[in-house]
């Protein structure tokens, strides 16, 4: 069984996960921020991670960023949003490789731990703010991040399904914040966010590869300095009931139509039914065996595509399909049909034991990557459960029958979202 050697450490106000392994010729560098997603600071916190990855003090330009990162040995740095149940989490990455396999031994892991603490904890600034040009160029990138969803019906229908589903939550908010707050961000009212998010925010930084931790520590400790701070518990809404089913029906000029469906699963990461809930959704519609991509769309031909997915700190389950426009009654009770035939019981031994295995060859699939291995670690931090990959592998196999009936129980239609044509009669 493949162990992950993780050590924690709290030091300067963050958690440092060490994760050795000689497993890569590179050494990984992961820093997250966690924050309860907020609408008052929702666009100014997608916005942040690009700024500040764009220049530093020593670094005042994005080319002479970008130059330095190549002397690395061309070390790749990629920043990241994210929403983990109602937190909101941006994410700094860099890799670089491991001087141990170098005939110049330059002390590659210090100086990248060194370039993160800059990027983070000394950025270039102009009359109390970011720079301006900056800013503006940044706000000119996330528009079009945010304009690029609308564009994609696929994206649009999902976003559209999780705004009508969870209207009062604060899930609702869309990773890549909103596109009418962009215009009224400063350069100084965004470095105002900046100092609340570094005095606030749960941080995490994981260093993986063939390291030393003693030296790795010592290094986080000189480099990165945060004052102190209590963990911001959000807002919990994965109890929400559902009273009645919520039908959403949005016309525009498309030429197929995109059915997504919500249920909330009542089961999130934390809970001993989680497992259980993975290998219903397997089953359900999360790969090319499940019955949703058998039954609706190569039996009934009646989707382009049909698949579902969890979202485990919320305790949502999606269905996203293509369809045709006439095809929509026809297609939500079909669906429908498939998720009463899970809760029946209605799957064999060898569809539960096929699940199974290809759950566990994504997961070892996902932790076959650096930047995996310290995905899937981070789901305890958020859900504050502590499990170990062993673990999780391990409550796989061990799921029955009976326990993927039971969590499917608890699931509750919530929301059905049908985007369609403009002429089309319903």
């Amino acid at each position: 069984m493949l162990l992950l050697d993780e050590t924690e450490h709290k030091i300067n106000g963050l958690t440092l996960h060490t994760i050795k392994t000689d497993k890569y010729k590179t050494n990984t560098i992961v820093f997250k921020m966690k924050a309860p997603l907020d609408e008052g600071y929702v666009t100014q916190r997608a916005l942040l991670p690009y700024v500040l990855q764009s220049e530093t003090k020593s670094y005042p330009s994005s080319t002479s960023l970008r130059t330095y990162l190549d002397e690395l040995y061309g070390a790749s740095l990629h920043v990241d949003l994210a929403k983990k149940g109602e937190y909101h989490i941006i994410t700094f990455s860099l890799e670089i490789a491991n001087e141990l396999f170098l005939k110049d031994h330059t002390p590659l892991l210090d100086k990248a731990i060194s370039l993160l603490g800059e990027m983070i904890l000394s950025p270039n600034l102009e009359n109390g703010g970011f720079k301006s040009t900056v800013v503006d160029k940044e706000k000119r990138s996330i528009k079009q991040r945010i304009q690029a969803v609308y564009d994609d019906k696929m994206r649009y229908s999902n976003l559209r399904l999780v705004e009508e589903m969870c209207k009062s939550e604060p899930y609702h908010l869309h990773v890549n914040g909103r596109i009418d707050d962009i215009e009224a961000i400063t350069p100084n009212s965004l470095y105002e966010y900046y100092q609340k998010a570094i005095s606030e925010d749960e941080i995490d930084l994981y260093i993986i590869g063939n390291i030393d931790p003693e030296s790795v520590k010592q290094s986080v400790s000189d480099i990165f300095t945060f004052q102190e701070r209590n963990k911001v518990q959000a807002e919990q809404t994965n109890g929400k009931k559902v009273t009645q089913e919520n039908e959403v029906i949005e016309k525009q000029d498309v030429k197929q139509g995109k059915l997504n469906i919500g249920f909330r699963t009542n089961t999130t990461y934390s809970d001993p039914d989680y497992d259980a809930l993975q290998v219903f959704n397997g089953i359900f519609g999360g790969f090319s065996h499940s019955k949703l991509f058998i039954n609706v769309r190569e039996k009934e031909s009646l989707a382009y595509y049909a698949a579902s997915r969890v979202e485990s700190h919320k305790g949502l389950l999606m269905v996203m399909s293509g369809i045709e426009f006439k095809n929509y009654q026809k297609a939500v009770t079909i669906i429908k049909d498939q998720m009463k035939a899970m809760v029946d019981g209605d799957f064999t031994d060898e569809t539960l034991s096929q699940t199974k295995a290809v759950i566990k060859n994504q997961l070892l699939e996902t932790i076959d990557t650096s930047r995996g291995i310290a995905e899937v670690l981070y789901h305890n931090v958020v859900s504050t459960k502590g499990r170990k990959l062993e673990e999780w592998i391990t409550g796989i196999d061990e799921v029955t029958k009976e326990q993927v009936v039971e969590v499917g129980k608890k699931i509750e239609l919530d929301t059905i979202y049908f985007l369609t044509g403009l002429e089309v009669g319903e």
